[in-house]
């Protein structure tokens, strides 16, 4: 069947240090094991997992760029895939001629490319540029135009790998959307992609790879919980971080989340503070420090700025502790992690920024609900709030004295259905 693909087999790379010969050493290092399953026609398939679990290699491999050491991957269909910034592309020939030269490669007739052509070089937003050498192209315009090849010249099986996040929000945000015609024409999408949001965009299914092995199998939504736990059971101690030793200039030195349970787990509505301290080594008047809360899906749910111009560490160098107290905090039920800014912003320059830290839990245990059981997921943020029923009679409002009257009205309702 055109666009399907099975892959059972086995893919591996030595060690500096390792034989050549077909005798597995104690230096041998399996890139994959025991990989096997099969992906028809249509579906969007995410494969997910931590850096090194063998995510490109799957996708290499895939591609035909790499065998594999035992076992094989059957392809039914054309692939078009998009693994590295200027994969496929000639340095020398120009973003009109790779456009041909793409086209050809993937068994397409010049009449078929040049139907095509427009489209492609609007979508890449390269036209300036189309007639000069892709070796004058930034990672992003190589990307740009790489995507739109791979995506337009009617693959029956479309690879991504984490290359997208060379591209900007709103360029991620339209490839995203390409992808998804894609799949939804019936033809094949597996994409590979550290980023949960775009993973639950865009696939229903998704594999995980943890250490070289298919560790998970089905719904995205199970997959991206799997992953997730598994990031933070590696992680020393929930709600917080403390930067290795070494680190040059300005820096975080530690981090933690002062959560109402403690170890990481706070209960909604209860204050919280976050605690940070900053090595500074070079004091700048312009010097920033903020941070973001993240959900699972790596969606920034709140940001906190610091002290501005009152910032002590912008006047002198020296170790300082930064407490953001929050009376009442509402976010919903559900796994956070926080991201961290320290930069210069007169001159726009990043000194650090730190991702996926302090990991910790926000529960509604202890908080009744009589409707229905509180459920993940459900909404980002939950905010107290006063309710009053209002009535309106002869086109004016009036709101209710009290909740006994509420409760007097609800009864004349009832009793006067009941009697018709």
């Amino acid at each position: 069947m055109a666009g399907a693909l099975s892959a059972p087999f086995h893919a591996w790379r030595r060690a500096l240090s390792g034989s050549a010969s077909g005798t597995e050493s104690a230096s041998t290092i399996w890139a994959l094991k025991n990989i096997s399953l099969e992906i028809k026609r249509g579906e969007a398939v995410g494969v997910i997992g931590r850096n090194g679990a063998g995510k490109s290699t799957f996708l290499k491999i895939l591609s035909r760029i790499t065998e594999p050491t035992l076992g094989e991957a059957d392809i039914h269909g054309r692939v078009g895939s998009l693994l590295e910034v200027g994969t496929g592309f000639h340095q020398d020939l120009t973003g009109r001629e790779n456009i041909y030269l793409n086209g050809a490669i993937l068994g397409m007739k010049k009449a078929t490319i040049e139907r095509k052509f427009d489209e492609i070089v609007a979508f890449a937003e390269v036209e300036k540029f189309i007639d000069t050498p892709v070796k004058h192209y930034s990672s992003g315009m190589h990307m740009r135009l790489a995507f739109a090849v791979a995506a337009h010249l009617e693959p029956e099986v479309l690879l991504v790998d984490e290359v997208l996040a060379v591209g900007d929000a709103a360029f991620q945000k339209k490839c995203l959307g390409k992808m998804g015609d894609v799949a939804s024409g019936g033809r094949t999408v597996l994409f590979v992609s550290h980023n949960m949001q775009a993973v639950s965009q865009l696939t229903r299914r998704c594999v995980v790879l943890k250490s070289g092995e298919c560790y998970f199998d089905g719904p995205t939504a199970e997959a991206i919980r799997l992953s997730l736990a598994d990031q933070q059971g590696r992680a020393d101690e929930r709600g917080e971080y403390t930067a290795s030793s070494g680190k040059p200039n300005n820096h975080v030195a530690s981090a933690r989340v002062l959560a109402s349970e403690g170890d990481g787990l706070h209960q909604w509505g209860r204050p919280i503070t976050f605690e940070f301290v900053l090595q500074i080594r070079e004091p700048r008047t312009s010097l920033c420090f903020s941070f973001q809360v993240v959900n699972e899906l790596d969606q920034p749910v709140c940001h906190f700025w610091d002290l501005g111009s009152q910032a002590p560490y912008r006047y002198g160098a020296g170790v300082f502790r930064l407490r953001c107290h929050v009376p009442r905090f509402r976010l919903y039920m559900g796994s956070y992690t926080l991201k961290t800014w320290l930069s210069e912003r007169r001159s726009n320059t990043l000194a650090e920024c730190l991702e996926g830290i302090c990991p910790f839990e926000v529960t509604m245990q202890g908080i009744p609900r009589e409707e229905y059981d509180w459920a993940r997921g459900a909404c980002a943020y939950l905010e107290d709030a006063a309710w009053q029923p209002v009535e309106e009679v002869d086109g004016q409002q009036r709101v209710f004295a009290d909740a006994e009257e509420v409760a007097r009205r609800a009864d004349l309702v009832f009793d006067a259905e009941v009697a018709t």
